[in-house]
């Protein structure tokens, strides 16, 4: 079916054949609700928009339009993508998993009825994070779902057997693709009101990456911190020469965490204080904010739980960085005429290409992967980086 012009899966970029089956199965879901797939699993690499499409999704199933389903005009649609739609609740994990308490608290959730619209839309982002008693957990109503509810699952991947074999074989899966350089740019130019020339620069080095599109272009920091990686490659040709960096990158990454969320810190535990009576001077506040030392320790693990997610996600954006130079010298040394991953540094991934032997830019490239494994795993940080950096200096070194 046609997607009309304002429809919700404008926000999509580069997705055609998903907004085309996504529109199509809001439109049926309307005609024959009886009929309607309650388990979604969306996959895509990062930056696809596999939240975005879920949303756009909840936003067209609930939609109160007459006309084509996800029209973006009415309350349905508008409150669906803001998150304030009572029948859409959204799981995002902020720690290193989704655990099976959060997960229980959901289902139960899932198994009442809607208030305001259609459908129960529940939708879980990195569903690749569930721990394996959440993934029993939401097995159990996946498997015999409400009838008027649905679960949109997403994964930050490209190949959907990164989410549990139990759980994706009872989804219907749509597959996101990297948006193409020049859709990130016109997104830029269009929305952003970025100039021609900067527009195609982000766009040419984020990797389809809309929303990191966004930040290089506006952001010096990140861009300070998208250089800094990038010179590890040449870094560890020299003696002792990556070692320095990769404690550089690690030290970047936790003030970054740090920053992102300091605001959200002190904002929590400010209302967290006031709500147990902090600052009060009616009898019996002294003794009941001596009661509550426990409450405040816990939402301080909370949070030191989401900074380490967030520096571990800083540091693998770095990671996959140095991975694209890799690969863009892996195809200097093999005479590819293959789009560089990092084409404002083509003389950096020339002379990695030329110091360094072709089967060990593959290790190279291994080394990274690795770290970025080891970091999932939960191993510290350092620890990971400096293994991965002595990989680095074997595999590249003649």
């Amino acid at each position: 079916m046609a997607v009309s012009a304002g429809s919700v899966f404008d926000r999509l970029v580069g997705q055609h054949r998903a907004v085309a089956t996504l529109a199509s199965a809001a439109d049926a879901a309307r005609s024959a609700a009886s009929g309607m797939t309650h388990s979604w699993l969306f996959t895509g690499p990062p930056g696809s928009g596999r939240s975005i499409a879920a949303l756009a999704f909840a936003a067209a199933l609930q939609c109160t339009s007459e006309g084509v389903p996800g029209c973006g005009e009415c309350a349905a649609c508008r409150t669906a993508l803001a998150g304030t739609h009572g029948d859409v609740r959204r799981v995002v994990p902020e720690g290193l998993s989704i655990p099976v308490k959060e997960m229980r608290a959901i289902v139960q959730v899932a198994n009442r009825r809607p208030s305001v619209g259609r459908w129960l839309i529940v939708v879980v982002e990195d569903a690749d994070r569930l721990t394996e008693g959440a993934s029993n957990a939401l097995l159990k109503v996946v498997e015999e779902p409400p009838e008027r509810t649905v679960f949109l699952l997403c994964a930050p991947s490209t190949d959907q057997e990164d989410v549990s074999v139990t759980i994706r074989s009872r989804c219907r899966h749509v597959g996101l693709v990297q948006p193409p350089t020049g859709a990130v740019a016109q997104v830029l130019r269009e929305r952003d009101g970025l100039d021609e020339a900067q527009a195609l620069w982000a766009a040419s080095v984020s990797g389809g990456h809309v929303g990191r599109a966004r930040r290089l272009a506006r952001d010096e920091a990140a861009r300070t911190r998208r250089q800094q990686a990038l010179r590890l490659p040449a870094a560890v040709l020299r003696p002792a020469g990556g070692y320095l960096l990769g404690k550089q990158l690690v030290d970047a990454a936790e003030a970054e965490a740090k920053d992102a969320n300091a605001e959200r810190d002190a904002r929590e535990l400010d209302e967290l204080r006031t709500a147990l009576g902090a600052g009060g001077t009616g009898k019996g506040t002294a003794g009941t904010m001596r009661g509550t030392a426990g409450l405040i320790k816990d939402l301080e693990k909370q949070q030191k739980t989401r900074r380490t997610r967030s520096q571990r996600d800083a540091l693998d954006r770095a990671l996959m960085d140095v991975v694209g130079l890799y690969r863009d010298a892996l195809a200097v040394s093999m005479g590819s005429s293959v789009p560089a991953l990092h084409p404002d540094l083509a003389d950096d991934a020339r002379t990695v290409a030329r110091e360094a032997p072709q089967a060990g830019l593959l290790q190279a490239v291994e080394s990274v992967l690795q770290c970025r494994e080891a970091l999932s795993a939960n191993v510290k940080p350092q620890v990971a980086m400096d293994a991965m950096v002595a990989g680095l200096e074997a595999a590249t070194r003649r």
